[in-house]
């Protein structure tokens, strides 16, 4: 596993990036190809701030954050809540996997308790700029709001952000 750990408004000693290290460290056991995870640690206002991301092949992100007044306690809370989101994705691909082997009238009822689409929703998408589509998702009283971007002609979502402001999701070439 690629680690690169990176630090806003501390130092990050030797000691903080071996912790790092040595918890993600042990996520790789979840995973046959090579991983790359980005950990960033902060401090805001007497809080320690672990955000990990984790790339997988084939494009799959996970991504968990903590939050704690000591460092290595947010380091810890982090790998735990990926850990509990890894079990709970290769379990639903276990499930997945096993559903696909059971004939389809064996398969009534299956899966009721995971998650689904129950709704689907279509509308038009118009060009706009992101502020403008910001403005909509206002308007609409949404927390995320997907259009064209008028600019690069590509879909983007603007999302709400927990800090009160706003994110900008664009695809990557």
């Amino acid at each position: 596993m690629r680690i690169s750990t990176r630090g806003k408004n501390i130092d990050l000693t030797a000691a903080l990036k071996e912790h790092v290290s040595k918890r993600i460290g042990k996520i790789d056991k979840y995973f046959e190809d090579d991983t790359e995870a980005q950990v960033t640690l902060s401090v805001v206002k007497d809080t320690h701030v672990v955000e990990a991301m984790l790339r997988l092949s084939g494009g799959m992100l996970i991504r968990a954050e903590e939050k704690s007044p000591d460092m290595y306690a947010s380091i810890d809370m982090v790998v735990e809540k990926l850990e509990r989101q890894i079990r709970k994705y290769k379990t639903r691909i276990n499930r997945k996997a096993r559903q696909l082997d059971i004939p389809a009238e064996g398969r009534d009822g299956a899966g009721e308790d995971e998650p689904r689409i129950v709704k689907t929703k279509r509308f038009a998408i118009k060009p706009m700029s992101p502020d403008e589509a910001v403005l909509q998702m206002n308007l609409l009283g949404h927390d995320f709001f997907m259009f064209t971007n008028a600019e690069t002609n590509e879909a983007n979502v603007v999302y709400r952000r927990n800090d009160g402001n706003f994110g900008l999701i664009e695809p990557e070439v």
